[in-house]
């Protein structure tokens, strides 16, 4: 059994392209913090291609994708070497690597789901080891160089993108094994979810669609504190009589 998107050249393509942009992403941090190129080839590589690590050594694919896959190894080089070069203007280009860095997020969100229904894992685990795949290289870039992550810092639409990715890639691999979907019908409705990934990461970015934070209150309300009413103590040896004439114990 193959994975949809890696049927064909156009989408290995593809999958070569987000690699290589994704690495200059993480590349270009590195530039950035003014490290030497040896931390730029280390950061670029663990980018690209860290959340393919993560995904294949807990789905026990050994040795990972990311250290055998001469293809892949060599586009992350490549665009380590690219980054240290031209990074002024890649500097500069910042909605062409923004979308293709939301077209890297869209692949791999489903390339790593559609790899773990491969190997017989539930939904819910193929869901956090796509997310995995999409979201682990940039936890790493950013641990590496001492930066909060960028899925914790980014406000915007970016871990949930992933999620609605993954969710639906895990609803179309069962219908291919219930023989519900083609293998033709997944690798279209496999490109849809990835255009639903990309569409909802710049939409986000472009209008300012941030997630909400923690409920915004001022007034706090403890069992401890005096406006909660008292409850009576009712003694068992009261007489209900024994009251004076202000109605007073």
């Amino acid at each position: 059994m193959e994975i949809a998107l890696e049927s064909n050249g156009f989408f290995m393509g593809i999958e070569y392209l987000a690699t290589f942009c994704c690495g200059m992403v993480g590349g270009l941090a590195a530039v950035r913090k003014g490290y030497d190129v040896f931390a730029i080839l280390v950061t670029t590589w663990l980018t690209a291609l860290g959340g393919g690590i993560i995904r294949d050594v807990l789905l026990g694919a050994l040795p990972p994708a990311g250290v055998s896959d001469k293809g892949l190894v060599v586009t992350a080089l490549l665009a380590a070497v690219a980054v240290a070069v031209i990074h002024p203007e890649i500097n500069k280009l910042k909605w062409s690597m923004l979308s293709l860095d939301a077209l890297a997020l869209g692949l791999y969100a489903v390339n790593g789901t559609s790899k773990a229904m491969m190997c017989h894992m539930s939904g819910t685990t193929a869901v956090f080891l796509g997310m995995f795949t999409a979201l682990g290289g940039g936890l790493i870039r950013d641990m590496l160089i001492n930066e909060v992550p960028m899925v914790i810092r980014d406000r915007h639409w970016y871990a949930v993108p992933s999620a609605v990715g993954c969710v639906l890639t895990v609803l179309v691999c069962k219908g291919v094994n219930l023989g519900v979907v083609s293998f033709a019908a997944e690798v279209v409705l496999d490109v849809l979810i990835v255009a639903l990934m990309v569409g909802m990461r710049l939409i986000s970015v472009i209008f300012d669609i941030q997630l909400p934070g923690a409920l915004v209150r001022h007034n706090t309300y403890l069992p401890s504190e005096a406006k909660y009413l008292k409850r009576p103590v009712i003694h068992p040896d009261r007489d209900d009589d024994d009251t004076d004439r202000d109605g007073r114990q």
